[in-house]
């Protein structure tokens, strides 16, 4: 187990499935356990809708304690939500300043016409 990480994300296989949660034996012969609460972003009524004997499954453990490891799979793809929160960020900012830009270029347009209306007084 001493080759086992917080943080680390690995691949396993469900190796058994309770009310609770589900066992997963991760490539080091290491079984851990993911938590009923730690299989999918949503509420998880009945784990078999989410997972099924024998299915490969990425998790990221979570803790060692005592001997046992715990591990989720919902938190395995953390690097993946932070792209996509980045990639969100990022594209919030870029219509805002365009959208400011915009403004901007309309003002300038309103100027030249002697404001709106478009109508000069001779």
């Amino acid at each position: 187990m001493s080759s086992l990480q917080v943080g680390q994300v690995l691949t396993g296989e469900v190796t058994g499935i309770t009310d609770f949660g589900a066992f997963v034996l991760l490539p080091n012969k290491v079984t851990g356990l993911v938590h009923i609460s730690e299989v999918a972003d949503t509420y998880v009524r009945d784990i078999k809708d989410y997972l099924q004997l024998h299915q490969e499954v990425k998790v990221k453990v979570i803790s060692i304690s005592d001997g046992k490891v715990g591990l989720s799979i919902r938190r395995a793809n953390e690097k993946d939500i932070d792209a996509q929160k980045a990639f969100e960020d990022k594209l919030s900012k870029f219509i805002k300043e365009s959208e400011e830009r915009q403004m901007d270029l309309r003002r300038k347009i309103d100027n030249k016409r002697g404001g709106r209306g478009g109508r000069r007084a001779w």
